[in-house]
């Protein structure tokens, strides 16, 4: 079996479809089909089947799918047993990450991989609801995505992913410097039930902590605003226009807002790096990761913005550099 065709049956499970899929792959959809046709083929099995508008695979798609991951990560590994013995690995290796992450941690990933050198890291921003994060793996060698502090974990159907804690980031009530809120040290969400709220559109991590801080008070928020840029959100806040959820430490120092911890709710994101498992064999990948975990590292609790409160205790240190867990 080609390896080629395995894969792209995986990314028409992960994506839905032909066209989704073949986007990811950078395939045209005709291309997608015919290596579907040909494992149909080899295999004398039934690989997909047409639900309406949707192609979706059958069980037997599905065994196949799960069995090729096996295969794939072999293959890696295989490689780098060999890339083991070279004086220093080369390679290309792409990076996505959502704004402020991207803010806070690409120009030091950056300044950290061309001091190892060979390894030409292409990055890019991508800042999608969370539902979506595990799918850009398919596209990104290593993706740093937020999920909120409580919630679930990564997860998606049929497909594993590797999964690298890089730093917990407290979320904060960013309100006018100067104004009556701005000269307490802690709120609780009891404090902020008459608020105007400016928050993110949903199905980002930072709204659902805004749930958890309603459930808190009782009383629903009134949202005025959803904007998923912070610096747009800070702006508006420094304006006077109301109060919102910021990051700690990637919002720290914004002019004209201060961040005031929130007592009584368990408010953060968890900031972590994604990856495919044959991916995350790659040698030159391993050596990004710790370079990201290293940055991470020294991103400390109180760096630039309030310590923590007693709701909200210290970020714990991450894994050792190049550690990788599913």
């Amino acid at each position: 079996m080609d390896v080629r065709e395995l894969e792209t049956l995986r990314a028409v499970r992960t994506h839905g479809g032909v066209t989704a899929a073949a986007a990811a792959l950078h395939l045209t959809p005709s291309a997608v089909s015919q290596q579907l046709a040909g494992l149909q083929r080899e295999t004398g099995v039934a690989l997909t089947r047409r639900i309406g508008r949707r192609l979706e695979l059958t069980p037997a798609g599905d065994a196949l799918a799960d069995a090729s991951i096996d295969v794939v990560v072999a293959l890696e590994r295989a490689r780098a047993a060999c890339g083991a013995f070279l004086a220093r690995p080369e390679g290309r290796v792409s990076v996505s990450a959502f704004q402020s992450a991207a803010w806070m941690l690409l120009p030091g990933l950056l300044t950290r991989v061309a001091a190892l050198g060979g390894i030409d890291l292409e990055c890019s921003d991508h800042d999608v609801a969370q539902a979506d994060f595990v799918a850009l793996t398919d596209r990104v060698d290593v993706v740093v995505a937020h999920r909120p502090d409580p919630g679930p974990a990564w997860a998606a159907p049929g497909e594993p992913v590797r999964v690298v804690p890089l730093l917990r980031e407290p979320l904060d009530v960013a309100v006018r410097a100067g104004g009556a809120l701005a000269a307490r040290d802690r709120l609780r969400p009891e404090d902020l039930a008459d608020a105007a709220w400016i928050t993110v559109r949903e199905g980002f991590p930072v709204a659902s902590v805004l749930a958890a801080v309603a459930a808190r008070s009782g009383v629903v928020p009134r949202i005025t605003h959803r904007i998923n840029d912070f610096h747009v959100v800070a702006a508006l806040v420094a304006a006077g226009h109301g109060v919102s959820l910021l990051p700690r430490y990637s919002c720290a120092g914004l002019p004209g807002v201060r961040l005031v911890p929130l007592a009584g709710v368990r408010a953060g994101r968890c900031v972590d790096a994604l990856l495919r498992p044959d991916r995350a064999e790659r040698l030159v990948v391993r050596r990004v990761v710790a370079a990201l975990q290293a940055v991470a590292a020294g991103i400390q609790p109180g760096r630039g913005g309030p310590s923590p409160d007693d709701d909200d205790p210290p970020d714990t240190p991450g894994r050792t550099a190049g550690e990788l867990s599913r």
